[in-house]
């Protein structure tokens, strides 16, 4: 309960950042074989020290001496050979449709979205005034996930602090009705089904029950989409050890970021994050007993 009202604060001064005067959005286009990614981000803002778990004095004196690090929200539109167009979540949805129209994208092309999780960051740009925003598309959730944010009993053991997060879970599932499609993500390094052709789920539980990345292939070429497996770069790529306050299940979503880092930078494969300021995306190579990352230019 008490990290859930620690994301209500958090997002709750995220929508604040985003309905600012201040235009920080951005748009960077980039392929990953034949695919072309576009990133998409609502805004860019300084996170809190308080929303960490685990950082030590020495860690914050040496990556955020003023107890802030720079994040973004973002999400992903991807357009596969096939001629669809994939949106990889919706973000709080402040930018989206100017920032699709900035790439020629009108939201009824939008073929399918495909949801890491469901925290309204996320998922708030599917819904304008209460009525949905792609109209063509089909909203791929994995089924932990769904289940998560549509359980009664979860949101009366959440609490208050969580309840409007419920509430639009609860709102995107009805508005899009018979186009949502449940599914179970593969484990990593463990493909047996894709989404489409060269977009596979990956699990990578702990920041929420259901919680998925989503590994992009083309070309020889590969893209991990890994939602919110990092909010702080400048402190959980060095010190993966950190927990943010708004994990729900804090030690599974450390225990899972060792894994994926390790999975990653073994295979050399890029990645992509919905919390990466601009680019968004980069390579990550071992370096003490974490990461370094390298953004793409």
């Amino acid at each position: 309960m008490k990290k859930l009202s620690f994301l209500l604060i958090f997002l709750a001064a995220l929508s604040l950042s985003c309905k600012s005067n201040q235009d920080t959005s951005a748009v960077k286009t980039f392929d990953v074989g034949a695919y072309k990614i576009h990133l998409l981000t609502d805004t860019t803002f300084a996170g809190s020290k308080d929303l960490l778990i685990g950082a030590s004095d020495d860690m914050l004196k040496q990556y955020a001496p003023d107890g802030t690090y720079p994040m973004a929200a973002s999400c992903f539109a991807v357009r596969i050979p096939a001629g669809k167009i994939i949106l990889i979540d919706s973000g709080f949805g402040t930018n989206l449709l100017k920032n699709l129209a900035k790439v020629k994208i009108d939201p009824k092309q939008i073929d399918a979205v495909l949801i890491t999780h469901m925290h309204y960051d996320h998922i708030g740009g599917l819904l304008k005034d209460g009525k949905v925003v792609f109209p063509n598309a089909e909203i791929y959730i994995a089924k932990l996930e769904h289940g998560y944010w549509t359980s009664e009993r979860e949101k009366t053991r959440a609490g208050e602090g969580a309840s409007d997060n419920f509430q639009l879970a609860a709102e995107v599932v009805e508005a899009y009705g018979a186009k949502v499609r449940l599914f179970d993500p593969n484990r990593l390094g463990r493909i047996q089904e894709s989404l489409f052709e060269g977009i596979s789920p990956i699990e990578a539980y702990g920041h929420t029950p259901g919680h998925t990345m989503f590994l992009i292939e083309s070309n020889d070429q590969k893209l991990m989409v890994w939602g919110d497996l990092v909010h702080a770069m400048n402190i959980q790529m060095p010190h993966p050890e950190v927990a943010m306050t708004f994990d729900i299940d804090s030690k599974q979503a450390i225990a899972t970021r060792k894994q994926v880092l390790e999975y990653i930078s073994d295979n050399k494969i890029s990645v992509a994050g919905m919390h990466v300021p601009a680019p968004g995306a980069g390579s990550i190579t071992p370096s003490g007993n974490g990461y370094l990352f390298t953004p793409i230019k």
